[in-house]
């Protein structure tokens, strides 16, 4: 293999650029030539291609978000826009893809892989509802950001003698909601993954109150079926009746940013160089490259693309215990 290219795609996530950088310089120190692709799966079927030397990635291992770019590509999801992506991989003589990115992301590297493209994937989303990966790249730094400002909150909850429902991103994956509210000390934690009662958890807080909690912190995953805003409608009358004011802060895309976390850096870095050896090597393509258990997990993309991650309901349920 001669020449590979590599894209992020989807959300950014603090990390991408740490394995940009591992994938550009571990290839080229086996004589391989790189192309960065910019804007994700739409630069690719664009041709939006450029030539990456380890010059050419210098400096960017501290940064958040991506050098490259990243869109959501709704075209790679057509034919036609497959046919477009091959035919650039072509016109480049490009032998290998590695794609870091989440669930859609890794959806269009098996499509690509699916028509013959030999594709690598790396982990990489806040949200850390990927299959194969046990933190995925970007989810521990979004957790940190999360934890400061609920830290931050609580105090201030604290001095007041206030409820705060604070915001934290996850669509489908209560991950963030869940680990935050339990490192956060968080009286309440409402995930997509768990059914919550408005009812329950008002009587939560008002049995917190009881016990002599003088505040009160509501930890919400947006893709929660009651989210702050519903949230807070069903427990302002329930607070007031305690004496608590009521506000809301939502967190949104503050996750996102900022620059990667020392643990971040580390497994993107492992990550991006175990993607260029295993395109060198010539092993099974067609896969995700994760961490798990302190080492680099091979899945393949046909599986990632189906399953889904167990919840932690043990871990859930630890969080109530640690809420009296």
């Amino acid at each position: 293999m001669k020449r590979i290219a590599v894209l992020t795609s989807g959300g950014d996530a603090p990390g991408m650029n740490a394995a940009v950088r591992a994938v550009v310089r571990c290839a080229a120190a086996r004589g391989m030539e790189i192309a960065g692709i910019r804007n994700g799966f739409t630069g690719l079927i664009a041709g939006e291609l450029q030539w990456l030397g380890p010059r050419d990635v210098g400096g960017i291992i501290e940064r958040g978000g991506t050098f490259l770019g990243t869109t959501r590509c709704e075209e790679l999801k057509t034919p036609a826009g497959q046919d477009a992506a091959l035919a650039q991989l072509r016109a480049h003589d490009i032998d290998g893809l590695i794609v870091v990115g989440g669930n859609g992301s890794q959806m269009g590297a098996h499509a690509l892989s699916e028509r013959g493209v030999r594709v690598v994937g790396i982990a990489s989303t806040i949200d850390n509802d990927l299959y194969g990966a046990e933190p995925s790249i970007g989810a521990t730094t979004a957790l940190d950001t999360a934890l400061e400002a609920i830290d931050r909150l609580r105090v201030t909850a604290s001095s007041h003698k206030r409820a705060f429902i604070v915001e934290v991103m996850g669509r489908n994956c209560g991950y963030l909601a869940l680990m935050a509210g339990i490192a956060g000390g968080a009286e309440a934690i409402v995930l997509p993954e768990e059914p919550s009662d408005p009812e329950a958890l008002a009587e939560e807080i008002r049995s917190s109150h009881a016990r002599g909690k003088r505040h009160a912190l509501i930890v919400v995953a947006e893709g929660a079926r009651y989210n702050a805003d519903a949230c807070a409608h069903h427990f302002r009358a329930h607070v007031a009746r305690l004496g608590f004011e009521l506000r809301i802060t939502r967190l949104g895309h503050i996750q996102r940013g900022g620059s990667p976390c020392a643990f971040d850096r580390l497994i993107a870095t492992r990550l991006g160089a175990a993607a260029s050896e295993h395109l060198h090597e010539g092993p099974q393509d067609g896969v995700l490259l994760g961490y798990m258990r302190g080492d680099i997990a091979v899945t393949p993309l046909a599986t990632v693309v189906t399953a889904a991650k167990a919840f932690d309901a043990p871990l859930y349920a630890l969080a109530h215990t640690l809420a009296e």
